[in-house]
């Protein structure tokens, strides 16, 4: 089992989670809806100076749906460039 954790702008918060329930049967996940924070490139803090904010979504997968998840995130990066999209992996046991 894997966790997945993706944190990303708002803006593609839908996109996401279509793109996971259509291609992973019974996914499931948490959303955290509204993350401030700094990345690399910009600050997300929805206040007047910086307006945008982030989403985490939180979802355990079989090992085997990893590669799922990667290509989901991935054509989302690629749809959607500048928007500050990651995917971090860590196994875990459940």
């Amino acid at each position: 089992m894997t966790r997945c954790e993706i944190i990303a702008n708002q803006s593609v918060q839908e996109e996401i989670i279509n793109l996971l329930e259509e291609h992973i049967e019974g996914v499931l996940y948490t959303v955290i809806p509204v993350v401030n924070g700094r990345g690399k490139n910009s600050y997300k803090m929805g206040d007047a100076t910086w307006p945008e904010t982030n989403f985490i979504l939180i979802s355990y997968v079989d090992d085997e749906k990893v590669k799922i998840v990667k290509a989901i995130i991935k054509a989302v990066k690629e749809k959607f460039v500048g928007e500050g999209i990651k995917l971090f992996l860590v196994k875990a046991e459940g």
